[in-house]
């Protein structure tokens, strides 16, 4: 079978498509024929070697996929053959080919209305806005959440659960296109954080209280500024940053504002478990609908890996066998 194969860390260029022998799973594994595989950031930092976590060499990159059961090893038992599936497989990677080995947890079951590609934009994305809404800063009905980076596949994920359980929605998007996803997407507001003042708009948008959640995707740009947009007594995830932040404590201490950060690399049993029920339950009833950017071969995965990184997304990429 094709898979992308990492021999060596480095620039996007280390990925070259190879044909690799299929294998037979073992127990508690499953081979599922994958259809679509998504391209996250965080693959992208893993593939330098410079990234917390790091698979041994060779490895084949990515986490998350669409696809169809294939065969089952011995001791599975919530999956058969022919069972549509989406994957995240935080610890086996293994998503951009055209076939993979996973373990029954790295599965959920992929409803009838999304598609394969929007399965392989769930699994990072999602279960990141989840965990930093819900379980990290709590957020409840009635609130108001700032969304930074609200066109991106992180972003996105969090408008539309934000939206559904009912919070009020801000969003922040670096282009027009972008802009416009965000609010498609469930925003109330959304403000081009490119824009001359943009700050003194989102403030405006809250009536001057500032925003009770802020989901901060640059930390080391955004993070002071953030200071001066949360409320009282609000709640600011550090999802995503890229090198030192200076900040003022004295915003923190004013305000009683909790800084709180997160990976999903930390995500308990437990955690996961309860996520992708939701998500699931989401995709069932329509409320989470994963937006899809671009579709690309697989001998394209360095192009993705550099386009993942470049500002203005909207949407999420992924790879198609």
């Amino acid at each position: 079978m094709r898979a992308v194969v990492v021999r060596a860390f480095g620039g996007p260029e280390v990925m070259r498509v190879e044909q690799v022998a299929d294998a037979a799973p073992g127990a508690g594994q499953l081979r599922v024929r994958i259809h679509a595989a998504g391209v996250n950031p965080v693959d992208a930092y893993i593939r330098t070697g410079t990234y917390a976590r790091t698979p041994s060499l060779p490895y084949t990159p990515g986490m998350d996929f669409g696809g169809v059961v294939e065969t089952i090893g011995t001791g599975v038992s919530r999956f058969r053959i022919g069972d549509r599936v989406y994957g995240h497989a935080r610890d086996t990677h293994g998503a951009y080919a055209e076939a993979g080995l996973f373990v029954e947890s790295d599965l959920e079951p992929l409803p009838d209305r999304a598609s394969f590609e929007q399965g392989a934009a769930l699994g990072v994305p999602y279960a990141t806005a989840w965990r930093a809404l819900f379980l990290r800063a709590r957020a409840k009905a009635g609130e108001t959440v700032l969304v930074h980076g609200a066109s991106g596949g992180v972003g996105v994920a969090a408008l539309q659960m934000a939206r559904a359980a009912g919070l009020r929605v801000i969003g922040t998007a670096g282009t027009p296109e972008g802009v416009a996803l965000a609010r498609a997407q469930g925003a109330h507001a959304v403000v081009n954080h490119r824009e001359a003042g943009y700050t003194d708009r989102l403030l405006e948008l809250t009536g001057g209280r500032g925003a009770d959640v802020i989901l901060e995707m640059l930390a080391n740009v955004n993070l002071d500024r953030d200071l001066d947009l949360v409320a009282r007594y609000g709640r600011i995830v550090i999802i995503g940053n890229r090198g030192r932040a200076d900040i003022d404590p004295r915003k923190i201490m004013g305000r009683d504002v909790n800084l709180l950060g997160m990976t999903l690399f930390n995500t308990t049993p437990a955690e996961m478990v309860e996520m992708h029920a939701a998500l699931v339950a989401g995709l069932e009833s329509g409320t989470l609908t994963p937006v899809v950017r671009d579709r690309l071969p697989l001998e394209e995965a360095p192009r993705a890996h550099a386009m993942v990184l470049e500002p203005g997304a909207h949407g999420k990429i992924v790879l198609v066998p």
